[in-house]
């Protein structure tokens, strides 16, 4: 959510500082030429000011010829100077892009995987991309903007009150005017930007919803719902835009009028009626472009707030928490690994606790299958044993060592998972399947594809095994989640986390992706979250949850027979 933006106290304005401070000596020599470019661009035009006055007064024109010359000179002079801020800005702007996506990508490789989780690809593509080049026009131009704004009517005024002390009251009187209509415009910024993003985000919302339900609407004949929601929140999105535009348009048109250059340049010309032309000159000369650099910095000042809104954000994600990764234990699991939790608890905000002591032994080459209503706390054991999250309370062991004390390169040699949501990266279908074995030779990666029932459809793709997924070939949802068991068989870890990978595919993939689970599961000690009853009644140990807390556990026939709660569902499920 967008706070208003602009004073110092405001909460965006010091993390964009935060963010600044590795290039702050540039941008500020980027400021100090702009500075000077400013005086420079005001200089031709006192000389000027000064030659009338004088010729005026009766001055010979052979004593003239220095402001002539200070004039000619002040052009070259202001074209260096702003070549120079500009490069020396854009130079900064590049650094800190540069470094803040480093920063970024160094900070996402060390935050807990549950995090990730809870947040959709979106939100680090905005970070990393979006945000960072937000900052663009705010550190490149902006600043350089606002720094003539201020500079050149100083150096004008400056200039001016060496004439007349009460003239210089009279130029700025358009621009004081001008800035108090565009500061009225603007009263209401913070409220209405953080409206116009809620109407922009129900107004998203209503497309991906139309467009990505389209054959599901249509299939159920409730196209014309389906249309009056979408078409009713583009009506919403419009008024509040128009709404907004006739609130701010007249005091922002009035503004701009105020300050522009021509009202200047007719205050000072009346006034000039009260004071004689010599005086008036100079102050019609120099005092109408006073307005310009001011209208500058308004026409960018949207850029600007969103600058200063991404930096917020940037370092809202770089001030999330890393996962701790100082550990150097090291352990053997060669001879079996054996997965407890030991009166494990556990808060995702650190108040409500979601899981409540949790005692769980998954044996050796054993496997566990998790069930319970949603929300009982099936997927969190699962995460806390994939170390997602770090427990807040008891601990979890891979053969009698705590996972925090395992360095997290060497964790995830130990314990692998194949979750529902299958992610491919963009890259070839060998490198997706070597993930966790990147130097594993073509020959294993094969012999893995097989054994997940993949790879005669991966060599009938249009480049075998080097082409490249999300852009030469999209694979279907059961063919992903074969990739991922392949991807699972080569990096052969002792212990997999394994969240039912059929729950959403149709049923000539659910066979071959069955067959592959098995290859995949024989031998390693197994956590299985299960969707359907179904799917595990041959496992070794079925763990009952409910509200956070083990209610059940026990073989398939041994729960069916005692009657609690599991036998309840597995009478509703069959």
């Amino acid at each position: 959510m967008t706070k208003p933006i602009g004073r110092t106290g405001h909460p965006e304005v010091k993390p964009l500082r935060a963010l600044l401070a590795p290039v702050r000596g540039r941008l500020l020599a980027g400021l100090a030429c702009q500075a000077g470019a400013a005086i420079a661009g005001i200089t031709p035009f006192a000389a000027a000011a000064e030659l009338c006055r004088r010729l005026l007064a009766g001055t010979p024109m052979s004593a003239l010829w220095p402001l002539v010359v200070i004039a000619l000179v002040a052009l070259p002079v202001r074209a260096v100077l702003l070549v120079a801020a500009s490069t020396l800005t854009h130079l900064a702007d590049n650094d800190l892009q540069l470094s803040l996506r480093r920063r970024l990508a160094r900070h996402l490789t060390r935050l807990p995987l549950g995090w990730f989780a809870a947040h959709d690809s979106g939100r680090v593509k905005r970070a990393v991309s979006d945000d960072v080049g937000a900052l663009h026009h705010l550190v490149a131009h902006a600043l350089l903007d606002l720094t003539t704004a201020i500079v050149a009517p100083l150096a004008a005024a400056a200039y001016l009150a060496t004439l007349d002390p009460w003239l210089p009251l009279v130029t700025v009187l358009p621009i004081a005017a001008g800035m108090a209509l565009h500061r009225k415009a603007m009263r209401d910024v913070g409220a209405r930007m953080r409206e116009y993003q809620a109407a922009t985000a129900a107004l998203d919302s209503a497309v991906v919803e139309f467009f990505d339900g389209i054959a599901e609407v249509k299939a159920f004949g409730q196209t014309g719902r389906a249309h009056r929601r979408f078409t009713e929140a583009a009506a919403r999105y419009g008024e509040f835009v128009a709404g907004w535009a006739r609130s701010v348009t007249p005091a922002m048109a009035w503004s701009q009028f105020a300050m522009s250059p021509l009202v200047t340049l007719f205050v000072l010309l009346l006034a000039g009626v009260l004071f004689s032309p010599a005086d008036t000159i100079p102050f019609v000369i120099v005092g109408a472009g006073l307005s310009g650099p001011l209208l500058a910095v308004g026409y960018s000042i949207q850029d600007t707030r969103a600058g200063q809104a991404a930096a917020a954000d940037i370092a809202g994600l770089l001030a999330t928490p890393e996962l701790p990764d100082t550990g150097a234990a090291t352990v053997d699991t060669g001879g079996g690994a054996r997965l407890e939790f030991s009166a494990v608890r556990f808060s995702y905000d650190g108040e409500t606790e979601v899981l409540h002591g949790i005692d769980l032994t998954l044996e050796p080459g054993t496997v566990t299958a998790l069930v319970g209503p949603s929300g009982s706390g099936k997927s969190t054991v699962a995460a806390l044993a994939a170390r997602f999250h770090d427990v807040t309370g008891g601990a979890v062991r891979l053969n009698g060592t705590d996972l925090r004390d395992l360095p997290v390169s060497q964790l995830y040699r130990h314990i692998g998972f194949v979750l529902q949501d299958v992610r491919m990266l963009r890259t070839s279908v060998a490198g997706n399947i070597r993930l966790g074995r990147p130097d594993a030779p073509l020959e294993d990666v094969h012999a893995a594809a097989r054994a997940a029932r993949i790879h005669d459809r991966l060599l009938a793709l249009p480049r075998g095994y080097d082409t490249v997924l999300g852009e030469e070939v999209t694979l279907s949802t059961g063919e992903a989640q074969r990739v991922s068991i392949a991807r699972a068989l080569l990096a052969d870890t002792p212990v997999l986390i394994l969240d039912e990978a059929t729950a959403s595919v149709d049923p000539e993939s659910e066979a071959a992706i069955q067959d592959a689970l098995s290859a995949l599961v024989a031998g390693r000690t197994t956590l299985v979250i299960a969707h359907r009853l179904a799917t595990v009644t041959e496992v070794d140990q079925i763990v009952v949850l409910d509200q956070g807390r083990i209610t059940e556990r026990g073989t398939h026939d041994q729960l069916v027979a005692a009657g609690g709660g599991y036998a309840r569902m597995w009478e509703y499920a069959a």
